[in-house]
């Protein structure tokens, strides 16, 4: 499940944070490949808000990464296009909750355009977007919108956990042929949280997750990771939630089969079934709502593939249908309470 640092030189790993390891891993494609661009609101001078792209303007020059209008349909319809005719093209939208001006664009054309054309065209695009909680940003800047893409035909969604794999996932990303959405997030961006808001966060150049390989290296989409191996339950998640349930696992003593999906599009459901083949439990984390959220297409495949291996129902842990808070985000996501009670009932069923 775990993919090797293809190419890395494993005598060079550092210690990056999230932010440092997308900036090198853009930095990299647009080394390697000229027909790699990088464009959106305040990219280009500024280096983003979160400053993910820092330094590459000035490195690569205006016509490889620049500043584009506050258009979100403006950009990824001129990523769509650039991608038709050879490019690949990287787009930031800046905030996940900004992106639905540009759905029907990622929707209607670039999911698309593959099928349409019957393979004369692709869009070998990659959506970049910060997701999540993690600023108290409230309703308009902390959605997880990532149900809405996983259901469209066509298009890939990624989103990484750790340094390593954000670097290595978005390095397939832009390679692959097919448009990604890559959602990176926030909470985590400059370094790991202990998952409990009242516990210091371990100093991030110490933290095993941050050791990220020099140059250039893979990390296929659809394979999950295996973040901790036990045979109590087993416990799917992605991005944030994976370190507040090996946080909440850790601290009650629970030998949970963890599994960090990375892609949600495609699934690993291979992992998956040997893991709840072994553990009969399953639970689902995620911060989005509930209600439609990813968690429920996972509960139904286990359901379906894994029936008489369950010895309780699939468990699902989200975020509440209700527009994100401003400053109850703790009240909101999936945090240690809730999480650590839900393992709590799993394991009397």
């Amino acid at each position: 499940m775990t993919a090797p640092a293809k190419g890395a030189d494993a005598s060079a790993e550092r210690r990056l944070n999230m932010i440092e390891a997308i900036n090198e891993a853009l930095d990299i494609m647009l080394a390697r490949d000229p027909d790699v661009m990088i464009f959106g609101e305040d990219v280009g001078y500024f280096g983003g808000v979160f400053r993910a792209t820092a330094g590459l303007q000035a490195k690569y020059g205006k016509t490889r990464v620049f500043d584009t209008p506050i258009s979100e349909c403006g950009i990824i319809a001129a990523a769509i296009g650039m991608g038709a005719y050879g490019l690949r093209p990287v787009a930031e939208i800046q905030f996940a909750d900004y992106i639905y001006p540009g759905l029907d664009q990622i929707v209607s054309e670039a999911a698309r355009i593959r099928y349409r054309s019957a393979g004369e065209y692709t869009a070998p695009l990659t959506v970049r977007s910060p997701f999540g909680g993690g600023i108290f940003g409230g309703q308009t800047h902390s959605q997880s919108p990532e149900a809405m893409f996983t259901h469209v035909a066509g298009l890939k969604t990624v989103i990484p956990s750790t340094p390593h794999d954000a670097k290595g996932l978005l390095i397939a990303a832009i390679e692959d042929n097919d448009p990604v959405i890559f959602f990176e997030p926030k909470r985590i961006y400059n370094g790991p949280f202990s998952g409990f808001y009242d516990r210091p966060v371990e100093p991030w150049k110490r933290h095993p997750d941050s050791v990220v390989p020099e140059g250039h290296y893979r990390i296929p989409l659809g394979e999950a990771r295996r973040v901790s191996e036990g045979e109590a339950m087993t416990v799917l998640a992605y991005g944030t939630m994976v370190h507040v349930v090996d946080a909440v696992a850790r601290e009650k003593g629970i030998d949970i089969d963890l599994l960090d999906l990375r892609t949600l599009v495609p699934l690993d459901i291979e992992a998956i079934a040997r893991s709840v083949e072994r553990t009969g439990r399953c639970m689902v984390v995620h911060e989005a709502t509930r209600t439609s959220g990813f968690g429920a297409e996972l509960a139904a495949l286990v359901q379906e593939r894994m029936f008489y291996h369950l010895e309780a129902p699939v468990m699902r842990v989200t975020g509440f249908d209700t527009p994100y808070p401003h400053s109850l985000e703790w009240a909101y996501f999936p945090g240690p309470v809730r999480i650590g009670e839900a393992m709590d009932r799993l394991l009397q069923d």
